[in-house]
């Protein structure tokens, strides 16, 4: 009997202090987690499963916006950056004011980016379309071949595979050669690289430094802070963005029909609109490294002025930043549409504003197309987006189910005047978990040229009939209301 009423009292205080650790979770939830939805979520992951929902907390759920990993400032000099934001305002001032009637019609995005991450609008540009990796990589290899100065690459995924180990093979000679080659990757996402093809960079004079290391590979709330960014500089002269990581599987060989095929877009930008890129890495760069990178005319010196004369400005966002730039960006445009907003994304969870805006846009007589995966690599994730789609489709959005492979593309394309490029999933993790980074291109061929490959993806796409939605089974969609729940947390 009193080894009975031993245990109850060790039972029962245990249980105390439980309650007094879950009241304080709770409480730390409240206040550190600025969505509702978000709040509400974890709250009950915390209170209805025990112990598990709290360690989740703290490793996915702790808020970095209040928290910012860094602040990006270059410049220390007050006054000179002062200035320097002076003349950027300036500058895309007068390239507005010069710009066509159709990208003057932008002007409160182009406003919204320039105030919210002081990103100029840059004109001089020349803009290449890559679509898949059989057409990144070989741009890619010519980029990094004809470097003289410098090279800076940032990447979410670098495998150590065959097109891997071929652009290592082309740092270590461009670093012999007296480049100076610079690499951030992602701890997590480049996992495959982080031994011996980093100690052979190393070894051959690469600087290589991994983003935000993770050292607690299970429980480490940074895990869900990745660097999702894919940025390559060279020279000051030419950049790439866009989806495709380096990886084999992003290319597809047609002697090769056991891959899947990947459908998967990026952009050559040569021109000033690199600017921003540079920006971004430097201050990437000097967190991850330790170091104190400075800039000069040698990293911010695009000689050439092209004839295309394309409008370039970036989006970029992440925990460094104190407001959530590429979900606002994505917003603005969708409500200063007239016509067509055409959507790619691997990724749909869409949240309150995009919803809305989704909605608001289809209800006012805009055509609003989104393309999806129809395979995709997540049944949770899938499934949570299904759950969306019944309001949109009631509002009159068409929804396309890609199945010709896996659809990576992260595209949106307005009105066929402007158009989006970049590394953002439209879904939470993205806008507000995620380094991201976006290309915001003001020009019709560019633009022109992604609805007419929109177009082209929708022949291997399936059109959802909004009648036969609605008729499948109930436990499916009981299934998608649950992932729902989640959704703020995936």
């Amino acid at each position: 009997m009193a080894e009975l009423l031993k245990s109850i009292d060790w039972l029962l205080i245990w249980n105390t202090l439980y309650l007094v650790v879950l009241v304080a979770v709770c409480l730390r939830i409240i206040y550190d987690t600025g969505s509702t939805s978000k709040t509400l979520a974890y709250l009950l992951l915390a209170i209805f499963v025990p112990v598990g929902g709290i360690i989740i907390y703290f490793s996915f759920g702790i808020n970095y916006k209040k928290r910012r990993i860094y602040t990006k400032k270059l410049v220390e000099d007050e006054i000179f950056l002062q200035r320097l934001e002076e003349r950027v305002h300036a500058s895309t001032e007068e390239t507005l004011a010069t710009s066509s009637p159709t990208v003057q019609n932008y002007r409160e995005l182009i406003k919204l980016l320039l105030n919210d991450g002081l990103s100029p609008l840059t004109s001089g540009n020349r803009v290449k379309l890559l679509l898949n990796g059989e057409q990144k990589f070989p741009e890619v290899l010519q980029a990094l071949q004809s470097a003289r100065h410098h090279i800076h690459i940032e990447y979410y995924i670098i495998d150590n595979d065959h097109i891997g180990n071929q652009i290592k093979e082309v740092l270590i000679q461009k670093a012999r050669e007296g480049v100076k080659v610079r690499l951030i990757y992602d701890d997590y996402g480049s996992r495959s690289i982080r031994r011996k093809y980093v100690q052979e960079l190393r070894a051959a004079g690469v600087e290589a430094c991994p983003f935000h290391k993770v050292y607690f590979w299970l429980l480490a709330n940074r895990l869900n802070y990745r660097n999702h960014r894919k940025i390559i500089i060279v020279d000051a002269q030419t950049a790439f963005v866009g989806g495709i990581n380096v990886a084999d599987r992003y290319i597809n060989k047609p002697e090769d029909r056991t891959r899947l095929y990947w459908r998967d877009t990026h952009l050559r930008i040569d021109g000033p609109g690199i600017y921003y890129l540079q920006y971004i890495f430097f201050c990437d760069w000097n967190f991850s490294s330790g170091q104190q990178l400075h800039p000069h005319r040698g990293y911010f010196l695009s000689r050439k002025r092209y004839a295309e004369n394309s409008l370039v400005q970036m989006a970029a966002s992440g925990p460094d930043s104190p407001m959530p730039t590429i979900l606002f960006s994505l917003l603005q445009a969708i409500y200063l549409a007239q016509k067509e907003v055409l959507i790619t994304t691997p990724y749909f969870i869409p949240g309150e504003g995009i919803l809305q805006a989704l909605t608001v846009a289809a209800l006012g007589g805009v055509k609003v197309k989104l393309l999806v995966p129809g395979i995709s690599d997540s049944a949770l994730v899938n499934a949570a987006a299904w759950s969306y789609y019944d309001d949109m489709l009631h509002a009159g959005v068409e929804i396309y189910l890609y199945q010709k492979g896996f659809i990576h593309s992260k595209t949106v394309v307005i009105d066929g005047t402007i158009s989006m490029v970049g590394t953002a999933n439209m879904d939470n993790r993205s806008f507000e978990l995620n380094f991201e980074v976006n290309a915001v291109v003001y020009d019709e061929a560019i633009s022109q040229q992604l609805r007419d490959t929109f177009y082209q993806d929708l022949a291997h796409a399936q059109k959802i009939d909004p009648e036969a939605w609605r008729k499948r089974p109930h436990l499916k969609q009981f299934f998608e209301k649950l992932a729902r729940l989640l959704s703020p947390l995936l």
